[in-house]
């Protein structure tokens, strides 16, 4: 007799797994590559906040999300031989910005910049007072006395950038990206653990459906 409904239960448990673990890893994953990039920091100017080498999640993020203070990974055309660098927003389109040489107000209001690499001030960056097209945004490096940023560009609209160049900004801590990677990989264990049990289930099925040997009732004499 055949045993009917042997490795059929893998094969049941196979079904659920392999679909479900797909839709984990291809969506988590999926949805990681669209909306985050990686970056390592390649400079010294945004020290001490972020150091040369350190891995970063940047999240995609259109103009109209930037917000001061962001620090973002921004692409200008005539500047750093066009290589994206990363950088603090300080003012943004229509603010007043305006630095004594050490303590920076926008729009009249002090900014507090805890940040900001200690006892160190560019020389060669002096006093300034400017305001920020619209659609543009003025940056800064957080190490200030070794960041070639909005300073040193002034004669170029004010030193701002185009928003438009920000290719996105930094994600604070990797808990967004990091629950996204984790489901997927578990999606990817999940389907490979799906695919062995149908493997096994198969194998069972197919054991079990094998004739048995005729098995005499009478040993031969």
């Amino acid at each position: 007799m055949q045993q009917r409904g042997v490795g059929s239960g893998l094969r049941v448990a196979a079904w659920v797994l392999v679909p479900l673990g797909l839709v984990l890893a291809l969506g988590n994953i999926g949805y990681f590559l669209t909306n985050y990039q990686g970056a390592t920091v390649m400079s010294e100017a945004m020290e001490p906040t972020y150091r040369p080498g350190e891995r970063l999640a940047i999240e995609r993020i259109d103009a109209g999300e930037i917000r001061r203070g962001d620090v973002v990974l921004v692409q200008v055309p005539d500047r750093y031989q066009g290589r994206p660098v990363l950088q603090r927003v300080i003012g943004m389109g229509g603010d007043h910005v305006v630095c004594d040489g050490n303590r920076i107000t926008v729009n009249g209001k002090p900014v507090d910049e805890p940040y900001v690499m200690r006892g160190e001030v560019n020389p060669t960056a002096g006093p300034y007072d400017v305001q920020v097209p619209d659609g543009r945004l003025f940056l800064l490096g957080d190490h200030r006395g070794n960041s070639n940023d909005s300073r040193f560009f002034l004669d170029e609209q004010s030193g701002s950038v185009a928003a438009s160049g920000v290719l996105g900004r930094v994600r604070k801590g990797f808990t967004v990206p990091a629950v996204l990677v984790t489901l997927g990989a578990f999606g990817i264990v999940l389907t490979l653990v799906g695919i062995g049990l149908g493997i096994g289930g198969y194998t069972a099925g197919r054991r079990a459906r094998r004739p048995l040997a005729a098995v005499p009732l009478w040993p031969a004499v």
